[in-house]
């Protein structure tokens, strides 16, 4: 075999000895011995417990995801489930939901079979379900935690593996710190307690669920309109809606929220309408880029859409994009969106009366400041967290223990919204139904969402963003990272873009209350701002940056100038 790195080597053999471990995985190993660096990136390290859980591509190896690297990660999970269950009456549970991916359905049972064998009682969904949904049913069942296996938006060669606690809310970081603590101590697969399918269904420790769980979501999802009475007077029925699930889990949920509200002209991209884990009809499933909404936008043509909306695999995000007054379809960035849905949701609780004195909005630290001027006018007090929804699901459970405040709507740049108190992650079916609500409130007006963010803009300032990322694969790319990172902590611009830097916010020192993050932030003089994260989920580092113009043009020019004078450092 050709020469690998001793802790590869010793990891290697771990797995061909390891009698728990099946034939057809050794000899997939076995195949690779003439492929060293194929074999150093499966076995460099185990596959991490990032932000919120797994994510890797499906194979063979501690590095990559399969029934063992799951398996493993279940049983730390499951010491966590029943420390958390502590002396509570009755047997703790676990909510598992998966997605379109190759092999989840496969990894769900694992989970729930090895979550059986450690005596938790799991509640098992029979096919693909959206994330929110499964943040819902924990909640609703008075769950102790929750599993989804899904890698996002991710290529087709990976799959993943998130973690919930009881709150319905992904696992912040000293949650997660028990998590990785407890799968840490399990050295060898063959300590990993399980039962067999036939053994936990016979015991009651698998429950299998159903359309019940199902209509209770969609029956709450639809509850959260703040303006039902005119959707049901026909603003709905006006509005032509086109929608893709881009193969995954949104296809049924969305279509059943949308028919509950009154929308009638809802067409479906059916090349993109089953499941898939392959994707096969776009480059990426991810409503953030245009690409994905091709098929969308010509099926928007044949039939006069107003709005096209996307969802991607697990329905946690959800793009939008609307027929401008010239009839060209614009797609709109998560920031848009997100702004458009704050001023609709905000406006029609004030024109309704139901404005509570103390409500509040959250958002993520990378995500546009406008949506923010927007709550403030509407007079709601306005919370940051760092990146990721669980931060924003912290602050839920917060405002639900103090008093203090009422959540109103929550999101993050990156197509992530939630309105309503039903769970505690992103939830592309309350926004698709929210959005396409705006859109037919505006319809009413003679606007398009276009004509509605012109106004935003005009009224509170030309805010535009974007984001930058580069991939660094392997071994070489984390080390690559983390030196960039501390390139610029350690030797910071003093002036970008023809703007003094200001401040810089390193939220790796535990910054205004938050948890530690290796995030920086850098304030300019001009209002505008850039920062740089390495992705939790991803071999890659994200770029964010914002500017206010006091025009589209001047906007535009500021935020491309901003862009290349980070990015030509970043690239040197």
């Amino acid at each position: 075999m050709a020469e690998l790195s001793t802790n590869v080597r010793e990891r290697l053999d771990s797995w061909l000895q390891d009698p728990a471990i099946d034939e057809a995985t050794k000899q997939e190993l076995k195949q690779l011995e003439n492929h060293p660096v194929e074999l150093e990136d499966r076995f460099y390290r185990d596959l991490e417990f990032g932000t919120g859980g797994l994510r890797g591509v499906i194979g063979a190896g501690s590095n990559r995801m399969n029934r063992y690297t799951v398996a493993r990660a279940t049983q730390g999970f499951a010491e966590y489930i029943l420390q958390a269950h502590g002396g509570q009456e009755g047997k703790p549970s676990v909510v598992i939901a998966h997605d379109c991916r190759h092999f989840s359905p496969e990894f769900a049972l694992e989970a729930a079979l090895v979550l059986a064998g450690n005596g938790i009682v799991t509640k098992l969904f029979p096919s693909l379900r959206p994330t929110p949904q499964l943040s819902y049913t924990v909640r609703e069942l008075g769950a102790t935690g929750g599993i989804v296996v899904t890698a996002s938006h991710n290529p087709p060669e990976y799959n993943g593996y998130k973690v919930y606690n009881a709150f319905g809310g992904q696992l912040v970081p000293h949650e997660a710190e028990q998590v990785i603590a407890n799968i840490r101590e399990v050295t060898s697969f063959g300590g990993i307690k399980r039962l067999s399918r036939e053994e936990a269904e016979q015991q009651g420790m698998l429950v299998w669920l159903g359309e019940a769980e199902d209509e209770a979501f969609a029956e709450t999802v639809a509850a959260t309109s703040v303006n039902r009475e005119l959707m049901a007077a026909g603003a709905a029925k006006d509005l032509v809606v086109v929608f893709t699930p881009l193969h995954g889990t949104g296809n049924l949920p969305v279509r059943r929220v949308l028919d509950k509200i009154g929308f009638t002209q809802v067409h479906i991209v059916k090349e993109q309408e089953l499941p898939d884990g392959n994707f096969s009809t776009v480059k990426s499933p991810n409503p953030e880029e245009r690409e994905a909404f091709t098929m969308a936008i010509e099926l928007g043509k044949q039939v006069g859409a107003d709005i096209l909306i996307g969802t991607d695999p697990d329905a946690d995000r959800m793009g939008a994009v609307v027929r401008a007054a010239n009839g060209e379809y614009e797609i709109l960035t998560g920031n848009q969106s997100g702004a458009i849905l704050v001023h609709y949701v905000l406006g029609q609780l004030k024109e309704a009366g139901k404005f509570p004195e103390n409500g509040a909005v959250v958002k993520t630290i990378v995500t546009s400041e406008m949506g923010a001027t927007i709550a403030l006018h509407y007079g709601a007090t306005v919370f940051n967290t760092l990146t990721g929804f669980k931060y924003i699901g912290e602050k839920m459970n917060q405002f639900d223990e103090t008093g203090e405040h009422t959540y109103l709507f929550g999101y993050e740049e990156s197509y992530g919204y939630l309105a309503g108190n039903y769970a505690r992650d992103k939830d592309a079916i309350v926004a698709a139904s929210l959005i396409c609500e705006a859109a037919a409130y505006y319809k009413r007006q003679g606007k398009t969402l276009i004509d509605v963010l012109e106004e935003l803009y005009a009224k509170y300032g030309y805010y535009r963003e974007s984001l930058a990322s580069r991939t660094l694969k392997g071994k070489d790319g984390v080390a690559k990272i983390g030196a960039l990172m501390e390139d610029f902590r350690s030797n910071p611009p003093q002036q970008i873009a023809g703007s003094e830097v200001k401040e810089v916010l390193d939220y790796s020192l535990g910054l205004e209350g938050l948890p530690k993050e290796n995030v920086l932030k850098f304030m300019l003089a001009d209002g505008s701002w850039f920062c740089l994260r390495p992705s939790g989920t991803e071999p890659k580092i994200k770029c964010y940056f914002a500017v206010c113009g006091e025009s589209n043009e001047d906007a535009k020019a500021r935020l491309k100038r901003l862009e290349e004078e980070v990015l030509a450092r970043i690239d040197a």
